[in-house]
């Protein structure tokens, strides 16, 4: 088994690490994000490739940056890896970095590249409302998301899955694609492809992009925003200037011969027969919602504590 160094942050990324270590590879050193306050309390909160590096007495790093860090850079060498796998790290890695394993460094990238490079692919292949996405695993350079592909696998997106349950799944299959490929790279026979020069890119997501523009948005563009958005920051409209949060809904039909009306329109709320907002091509039927300072509810359980009055507008 070659020496290897692992890096990554979230959930995803633990999933792999995990599957490398029961797949009994040489982990002699996990590089993670440093602790992050979070909460209320603003307590220093450890990434959970971290809490399960230290569950596994594995060596962890927690570098601040690792671009014009020798400290680090030198750090890297003294562990001797012969390969180092990068999964949601976080953090782009230097030249220095990228030329020290003889196997050389491995990203496990959550979309089929070169679909959807960058910071949020899993989350764009939902927002645009795509049927399949997949894993790939590829050998970095100093672009982005833009080295030679080794392994692939595709998986069909569920037709009400959100990102957060996208993600889940994901995470899975590219942990056994990871182990795959770092077995075939050390037998010599991972096979390597060129990208297609022809790419899109995922960039991070913003809180501008979460208001839902009634005006514009049709139906399936407001359902696919919800499903991207979900559990990320969840999208988000006004009612008499109060932030409600639609965090499920699903596509409803208009009632036959009912007058079309301003998109944003309330067209029903009532904690029995639910509550269903006017789009400019249909209707939206809210399942799930938050209102402001409040928890995620059922929309039957938020009607009964609050007054929304049909043919009033969100906006």
């Amino acid at each position: 088994m070659a020496r290897m160094v692992f890096m990554g942050t979230p959930d995803f990324a633990r999933d792999s690490l995990k599957a490398l270590y029961e797949a009994n590879h040489e982990i002699v050193g996990v590089v993670t994000n440093p602790d992050r306050p979070k909460g209320r309390g603003m307590k220093m909160v450890a990434s959970l490739v971290k809490e399960y590096a230290l569950e596994k007495n594995l060596p962890v790093y927690q570098p601040e940056k690792v671009r014009n860090n020798e400290e680090f850079v030198q750090t890297i060498k003294e562990l001797k890896p012969e390969i180092i796998c990068v999964v949601a790290y976080g953090k782009i890695l230097p030249k220095e970095i990228l030329d020290i394993p003889q196997y050389g460094c491995i990203n496990l990238h959550g979309s089929l590249l070169p679909q959807y490079r960058g910071a949020a692919p899993i989350q764009w292949a939902i927002l645009n409302g795509d049927k399949v996405t997949g894993v790939t695993t590829i050998y970095m350079n100093e672009e982005m998301d833009a080295g030679d592909i080794i392994l692939k696998e595709e998986v069909e997106i569920k037709e009400e899955e959100t990102t957060g349950e996208l993600w889940d799944r994901l995470a899975k299959v590219g942990a056994s694609v990871l182990v795959k490929t770092v077995e075939q790279i050390e037998k010599g026979i991972a096979p390597r492809e060129k990208q297609d020069i022809n790419y899109t890119i995922a960039p991070m997501l913003t809180k501008e992009m979460a208001k839902i523009d009634w005006e514009t948005m049709t139906t399936e563009k407001i359902y696919h925003l919800v499903r991207g958005l979900n559990p990320i920051m969840g999208a988000y409209t006004f009612y008499e200037g109060k932030k409600i949060k639609l965090w499920k809904v699903e596509k409803a039909s208009l009632v036959a011969g009912e007058e079309k009306q301003k998109p944003g329109t309330i067209l029903l709320a009532d904690p029995k027969q639910g509550l269903v907002i006017q789009t400019v091509d249909g209707a939206i039927r809210a399942v799930e919602v938050q209102g402001e300072n409040a928890k995620r509810m059922q929309v039957a359980d938020f009607l009964r504590g609050n007054q929304l009055e049909e043919n009033a507008s969100f906006c």
